[in-house]
């Protein structure tokens, strides 16, 4: 027969006591459906008017570059600040008149000399040092030797000076691009246009009118998270990248779809800009977007928007019981294991006696 006192009894009642607790509190969820609110001047229109959703998308606002995307920067025209001289390294277009002088071509390089090689009617005329007024001068001269009053044209076509500046460039956590030999650019913050003006005018120190075309590469900077409550093992939040396009179904989707410690119970968590109030709560119908292929709370994504999973709460409470009770029931495992052990110890010698005593 079982007292009152006994272990079994205690844990029954603890676990009596528990779930009148949780009958008089009540399961209640983080947000009671409320209806969408919306502020600040970066969200959709306020309730009333259209909410973006898998129907019915807006445009993202113009994207502003922020570190750590990665930016695709090609120089359109690369041209050195006057006066330049020349360097060894560089390569000269000449054309000549009269043509039979045979020496319109472009690729002349200028040779760790400082020469170019006219070929072996004019020979090779030093050039490094000189501007390309006076480079032209020494063409001329060596061609005139031949032919009377030649008309020369030299052009720099490529300086080995100038470092190139076509490709990927970073965005480093203090906002700027390295353009190498030319410095660093503040871009944090800007739009396209915005950041092709800033290098085109930081560019302009070194070389004359510069031009850049500016494109984003890898879109880095603009997430949106997808948290998935774990009913007390954990939550789980998955960090994804924003592409304009996302809606709430394809979010579950990127996490290959709810889990078995999930509920149906899903919003969207959209951060307001600093100060402007309350953030906005979107409530979402999962059994209605997927069961009834419905829209209208298939919302689209924002960047920085948090898509919450909540879990399922007779999960989390079975979980949460379990946590409470497993030191109890190991605490009365090992007392009954202990109680068991001393009375088994205690009767052994009365059996070895007896055992003696019949056996002998």
């Amino acid at each position: 027969m079982l007292c009152g006192h006994h272990p079994i009894w205690r844990t029954l009642g603890t676990v009596c006591l528990l779930l009148g607790v949780c009958a008089s509190v009540g399961c209640q969820a983080l947000v009671h459906r409320p209806e969408p609110r919306l502020v600040g001047v970066q969200t959709p229109p306020p309730i009333g008017q259209c909410v973006p959703t898998e129907k019915d998308k807006t445009s993202l606002p113009a994207y502003r570059v922020e570190p750590p995307d990665i930016l695709f920067i090609e120089s359109l025209r690369v041209v050195p600040k006057p006066p330049y001289h020349i360097q060894s390294g560089d390569e000269l277009q000449i054309i000549a008149e009269p043509p039979e002088a045979n020496l319109s071509a472009r690729g002349f390089f200028v040779d760790p000399q400082g020469r170019i090689d006219l070929g072996p009617r004019y020979g090779k005329v030093n050039v490094a040092g000189l501007t390309n007024d006076e480079a032209t001068v020494a063409v001329r001269n060596a061609v005139g030797a031949i032919y009377r009053d030649p008309e020369i044209s030299l052009t720099l076509v490529q300086s080995a000076a100038m470092q190139p500046i076509t490709g990927e460039h970073l965005v480093s956590p203090d906002g700027t691009v390295n353009l190498g030999n030319y410095g660093l650019v503040y871009v944090a913050g800007m739009t396209l246009p915005e950041v092709k003006q800033a290098v085109e005018e930081h560019l302009t120190e070194y070389l004359d009118r510069p031009q850049v075309s500016v494109s984003v590469f890898a879109y880095n900077s603009k997430v949106y998270y997808v948290i998935t409550q774990g009913a007390g093992q954990g939550d789980a939040v998955t960090r994804l990248p924003i592409t304009g396009n996302e809606t709430v179904l394809d979010a579950v989707a990127q996490i290959n779809g709810l889990s078995p410690l999930s509920s149906k119970k899903i919003w969207i968590a959209r951060p307001a800009p600093s100060g402007a109030g309350c953030d906005v709560m979107l409530p979402v119908d999962w059994n209605q977007i997927t069961a009834g292929a419905a829209t209208a709370t298939n919302y689209q994504l924002l960047p920085g928007d948090r898509v919450f999973i909540a879990e399922n709460k007779l999960i989390a409470i079975d979980a949460t019981l379990n946590r409470m009770l497993a030191p109890m029931e190991r605490i009365f495992g090992t007392t009954l294991l202990g109680s068991q052990t001393i009375q088994t110890i205690n009767r052994f010698p009365l059996g070895l006696s007896g055992i003696g005593s019949g056996g002998f």
